[in-house]
């Protein structure tokens, strides 16, 4: 299993590398779903994971420019406090509830997976190219930073799921920044509230160093590879295959009536959009690169 869970921190760093989330929201329902950790378990160590690999990749991302320091600053000041509220109400949970818990946990997941995974699918059609220049924010803006980092840093400490995907939507629609600049602040504010909300799990008993470990030796070298793509990749394709992976994960960690008609169902529908929209971009690159020059266009 160790060698295993390597292998999940590397596709889990490649990922956020590329599109700076992702992470906790699959990470989590991976550590559940296929290796048997207790929900609670696996949102710690996911947490303390996520803390140290997105590290490696707000430093490299940092040093490329791509970080607005001022505005994870912002955000910061919600989402730190808040996470650890998030991280007290999951410890209070289990002294109260026992391993009752864990179920009540499961259900917690599930939902946020499914509302991550909505979020992911609205990114994935969501266009913009700004052009890189200085961003000053306003009041305006630092109100809702602040409100974004409340909201999703009480989310980050009671399930692990949202330090990218909430963060990243925000940034997307209400702030001018480049593709590369949304990746690179996700990242870097992921890595110090992380940091914040697994000192608490560490303290709670609720993390596996192990396993950490294990993940850590995949998750690092991912993160730095897939940093080095981030504005090239084209990830339409990419974000659909995402948003249906937490949605069905979701799906299958609340367990409603029918979940596994709906998984089944959900996995082939997003197969087919994802080929769908792989080949659009493909015949688009093909129609915008046009001839090769001095070809004959009369063939």
């Amino acid at each position: 299993m160790d060698w295993k869970l390597s292998l999940a921190g590397l596709l889990i760093g490649l990922l956020v590398g590329f599109t700076g989330m992702g992470g906790g929201s699959l990470m989590t329902p991976l550590l559940v779903l296929f290796f048997g950790f207790k929900p609670s378990i696996a949102i710690g160590t996911d947490i303390v994971h996520g803390a140290i690999f997105k590290s490696f990749g707000a430093v490299q991302h940092r040093r490329l420019g791509h970080v607005h320091a001022r505005l994870t600053l912002w955000m910061l000041l919600g989402s730190a406090p808040f996470s650890i509220l998030g991280v007290v109400l999951s410890w209070w949970l289990k002294r109260e509830y026992g391993d009752g818990y864990e179920d009540t946990a499961k259900a917690i997941l599930g939902i946020a997976l499914v509302g991550c995974g909505i979020a992911f699918l609205v990114k994935a059609y969501l266009h913009r190219s700004p052009e890189d220049r200085p961003f000053i924010l306003r009041p305006r803006d630092r109100v809702i930073a602040v409100a974004t980092g409340v909201v999703g840093g009480f989310v980050v400490g009671l399930t692990s799921v949202g330090s990218g995907t909430l963060f990243g939507l925000v940034m997307l629609i209400a702030f001018p920044l480049t593709a590369a600049k949304i990746v690179g602040t996700d990242i870097f504010h992921a890595a110090v509230l992380l940091a914040v909300a697994g000192a608490g799990h560490l303290v709670a008993g609720h993390v596996d160093l192990g396993a950490t470990g294990w993940l850590l030796i995949g998750s690092v070298p991912g993160v730095l590879i897939g940093g080095q793509f981030t504005v090239r990749l084209p990830d339409r394709a990419l974000r659909i295959a995402l948003a249906a992976t937490l949605t069905l994960a979701g799906v299958k960690l609340v367990d409603p009536p029918g979940a596994d008609v709906i998984v089944v169902t959900g996995a082939v529908a997003s197969a087919l959009a994802v080929l769908v929209a792989g080949s659009r971009w493909l015949a688009t690159r093909g129609v915008v690169s046009g001839p090769a020059p001095g070809e004959d266009l009369a063939g």
